[in-house]
């Protein structure tokens, strides 16, 4: 370990799938996430999870702080003394539950850390590990919130919003925010203007988020904000440029709306890509295009830059992070539900940029983002 910096490991996990079967999907992910503590070797660990408890929170809600159990009890992080995890659990709090889980792990190389009391204003130790879990509305060391029903109202309910934790790690002080923002529910809909109603939808809770930050009673500080924006690419542009020179049929359902598109060649029935509510086939170009495209697609890519002066991020040079497929016995396709998108993002602000210490090891940004401050 460096003795004049901190190198820091961010995480965002989406990890509604794992308590849907966790006996099957939490030994892969586990090995994976112990391989990159072994490998990069971080004082201080950042996971923010999103859909904690799974999508049948109410039956798989149990198997949580088993997640949480083992994690802490892994040869891995043996070193890692200190610990604080916050597991928003209490989905019968209809109006506050976001799902949202933050980890944070701190090895013993770390001399100083403290976090913030949002009540009482002050910074305060961290000794020992504490697993803060259920209805967490009450505990002071966090700022947790739901997004207003109205930035999402075609939609009835939600668990969407954010949680905050501040920290002071060897007198170097940053905010760290794990998000969770609105999905696409339908790739129809989401084609049929640029931007789309979603991504306008997202840029709305996004601003809230940012300008809520700025207009608190608290000091300003770096932040890195990371987690499950679910922002897309721009699916009718990106749908314009991979099928001009093909003809198109509307399937219409109930009420004449339409359910299905197919593209076919132009002079005969080769099918080019196949679109539906909650599907997204660009058949035989489908794995060529978002594997091995990247550069071409980041064209499409928008959503980040409405937010250019206020937040910033790596470069992106990895494929699409979602979504990929949940049998454990593959995970390296896409699933061909959805478009393939950059989902999972870490942006920062100016001032976090400026304590990113730049060395001869360099900051990494893929399936994680790791820096040093």
């Amino acid at each position: 370990m460096d003795e004049e910096n901190t190198r820091v490991l961010l995480i965002s996990a989406n990890v509604g799938s794992i308590f849907e079967d966790p006996e099957q999907m939490f030994k892969p992910w586990l090995k994976e996430f112990t391989q990159c503590i072994s490998r990069l070797e971080p004082g201080f660990i950042a996971i923010h999870c999103q859909e904690v408890g799974g999508k049948n929170y109410e039956a798989s809600m149990q198997h949580v702080n088993q997640f949480v159990k083992i994690i802490l009890g892994c040869n891995e992080m043996e070193k890692y003394d200190r610990a604080r995890v916050f597991l928003d659990e209490d989905y019968t709090a209809v109006d506050k539950f976001t799902a949202l889980g933050n980890l944070y792990f701190i090895h013993d190389c770390i001399e100083e850390v403290s976090i913030w009391d949002f009540i009482d204003c002050k910074f305060v130790p961290v000794y020992g590990r504490e697993v803060l879990s259920g209805n967490i509305e009450n505990i002071p060391i966090k700022e947790k919130a739901k997004f207003p029903q109205h930035f999402f109202p075609e939609f009835k309910w939600s668990r969407k919003g954010f949680l905050r934790t501040r920290w002071s790690v060897n007198n170097c002080v940053f905010d760290l925010i794990n998000i969770h923002l609105f999905h696409d529910a339908s790739n129809i809909l989401a084609m049929e203007s640029s931007p789309s109603l979603y991504s306008m939808n997202r840029q709305q809770a996004l601003f809230h988020t940012l300008q809520r930050f700025e207009n608190d009673n608290y000091e300003s500080v770096p932040f890195f904000m990371f987690g499950d924006f679910n922002f897309r690419l721009d699916t009718n542009q990106l749908v314009k440029a991979i099928t001009s020179k093909t003809e198109s049929k509307e399937t219409r359902g109930k009420k004449e709306q339409i359910n299905k598109i197919v593209f076919t060649e132009q002079g005969n029935e080769k099918v080019v890509l196949t679109l539906e509510t909650k599907g997204f086939d660009y058949h035989d170009k489908h794995s060529d295009l978002f594997f091995n495209s990247n550069k071409w697609l980041h064209q499409f890519d928008k959503e980040l830059l409405a937010f250019h002066d206020k937040l910033e991020e790596f470069e992106v040079n990895f494929p699409p992070s979602y979504p990929f497929s949940e049998d454990v016995n593959d995970g390296k396709t896409y699933m061909k539900t959805r478009c393939p998108s950059w989902c999972d993002r870490v942006l920062f602000n100016t001032s976090a940029k400026d304590i990113i210490v730049q060395v001869s090891r360099p900051s990494n940004y893929n399936k994680y983002a790791y820096v040093i401050v």
